[in-house]
């Protein structure tokens, strides 16, 4: 296993967390849900799926309605995402 694969694992597990936590808002847990497919897409590039998911989590993370503990885990998972190269 790599180390960028190490790192999507670490990030699945967190997303997960938040996937299932009943104190986040609906609407993020499904965005965290979507993340979890993107990141398990393995046909796709790993450049492209983290990318996206970045993106996707850089606009949940500004929701006003989420709780505190899950804005820390969403920036969290966003810059380990953000160690992985593009050009990988």
């Amino acid at each position: 296993m790599s180390n960028f694969d190490q790192v999507i694992e670490e990030c699945k597990q967190k997303l997960e967390y938040i996937a299932n936590d009943n104190s986040v808002p609906r609407n993020i847990r499904r965005s965290a849900n979507d993340i979890l497919v993107t990141l398990s897409k393995d046909d796709e590039p790993l450049f492209l799926r983290t990318s996206s998911s970045i993106s996707v989590l850089e606009d949940i993370s500004n929701d006003p309605n989420i709780p505190v503990h899950t804005r820390t885990l969403i920036w969290d998972v966003a810059s380990q995402l953000e160690t992985i190269p593009v050009d990988e």
